[in-house]
């Protein structure tokens, strides 16, 4: 009996335990990366499968084509999940799907759109190249035939740009389960025969043990800043708060700009468009200029316009190196501009601030032409403290300052007062 009750829950733990891998947002370098390690751990800890749950408008094409090889060659059957219902795997994530040795959808899900766009604020568009075309096809007929799958939609999904919806990608034979959830998946998918890089495996997931699978710190935060969207909004707030910085230096401007533009580089990759940055960099000088200039003009708003163009094209996106939905490139545009509209007003505030310091009046009195006393020594063009009419300010006097001495204003720089020796 003793024997029997330590021996149960081992054989449990190990025939019936499935690890779920959430993919959400654009996928990512950072998601290849986890999904590697979530296949080993399933494999090291025994797991019937891998539920990888898809809910995204697509994403890296290098980022999809590293996954799709790594389940091809997974010993653990890799399910794939379009789920909560609701919710769509566009474009990448129809390749995943395809890709996997399961296929299931929840109600009111959506597959498809897998067409190459090109990339434009003023409308993408969708491409038909012939080699880029037969490529993506090549993928994808690839993966349903090893599946068993419909060819014939498969193609369509990227020369029609067609979608589906769960009931018809079940009716013609793209999945093989419709689902309410991962515990309706599980019970039914339990007995199916999969082949895996093992060879054959029949499922055993009915009441399986779920755990979910917890990305590391590192793919967190690529995965988060590897988003087109937030890395650009990044590399803005970088460029902004670097002038800001400049502008008024000690605040920290500096260090949040470097830390911002870093951030975005990592998370793309290095991969930008150069083009771009140049832009960027343009549209930084003009505002920097007119920081320094009297009024706020022609520089400072075609500095804020080339930034902004420069901010949508920071992303390279083109059919090769992306796949990824019309919809999301949209909503890029629109998520840019309003960030854009954003950082600058803010910045043109704190700008407007600093100016009016700095040309700010004196506040008591018509300074130049008095006279202060040296309440400390100071070489030649030295800054140093002076006492005026009962504050402390910083001075400096071509002919040095000491200690007693009495001198008269005779300009100001700033906040530091000219002085001129008071002869007697």
């Amino acid at each position: 009996m003793l024997l029997f009750l330590a021996g149960t829950p081992h054989a449990q733990s190990a025939g019936e335990k499935v690890l779920t891998f959430k993919i959400t947002g654009t996928i990512s370098v950072a998601h290849a990366d986890a999904l590697s390690d979530a296949l080993a751990t399933a494999s090291a800890e025994r797991h019937s499968a891998v539920v990888m749950v898809l809910s995204t408008p697509g994403g890296s094409l290098d980022a999809m084509m590293r996954m799709i090889s790594t389940i091809e060659n997974s010993p653990v059957p890799v399910i794939a999940f379009v789920y909560p219902a609701g919710t769509t795997a566009w474009s990448a994530g129809t390749y995943l799907l395809m890709a996997s040795h399961l296929a299931a959808m929840a109600p009111n899900t959506i597959i498809g759109s897998c067409q190459p766009v090109s990339y434009s604020p003023l409308g993408s568009a969708p491409v038909n190249d012939s080699k880029i075309i037969n490529a993506l096809i090549s993928v994808m007929v690839t993966q349903a035939k090893a599946h068993n799958r419909n060819q014939t939609l498969a193609t369509d999904f990227i020369t029609a740009n067609t979608n589906v919806d769960d009931e018809e990608a079940y009716r013609y034979g793209v999945i093989e389960v419709r689902a309410r959830d991962v515990q309706d998946l599980l019970q039914k998918v339990d007995g199916r025969v999969v082949n895996t890089a093992l060879g054959s495996v029949t499922m055993n997931t009915s009441g399986a043990v779920v755990a979910d699978y917890s990305y590391r710190i590192r793919e967190l935060v690529i995965n988060a800043v590897a988003d087109p969207t937030v890395c650009s909004i990044l590399f803005l707030i970088g460029i902004f708060a670097l002038i800001y910085g400049f502008s008024a230096p000690g605040h920290g401007g500096e260090i949040l700009g470097g830390l911002a533009i870093l951030l975005a580089l990592i998370g793309l990759g290095f991969d930008i468009n150069i083009t771009s940055v140049v832009m960027v960099i343009i549209g930084a000088i003009l505002l920097i200029y007119e920081l320094v200039t009297p009024g706020f003009g022609l520089f400072g708003i075609s500095g804020l316009v080339i930034l902004a163009i420069g901010a949508l094209f920071f992303v390279p996106f083109s059919p090769e190196k992306w796949a990824i939905s019309g919809d999301y490139y949209t909503a890029f545009t629109y998520s840019i501009l309003a960030a854009v509209v954003l950082i600058a007003v803010f910045f043109l505030f704190a700008a407007v601030k600093i100016l009016q310091v700095r040309r700010r009046p004196p506040a008591i009195g018509i300074m130049v032409g008095d006279e202060i006393e040296a309440h400390e020594d100071a070489r030649p063009r030295e800054v140093a403290f002076v006492l005026y009419k009962g504050e402390y300010w910083r001075a400096r006097c071509d002919s040095g300052l000491t200690k007693g001495k009495r001198y008269k204003i005779i300009g100001k720089d700033g906040p530091i007062l000219i002085l001129e020796e008071v002869r007697q």
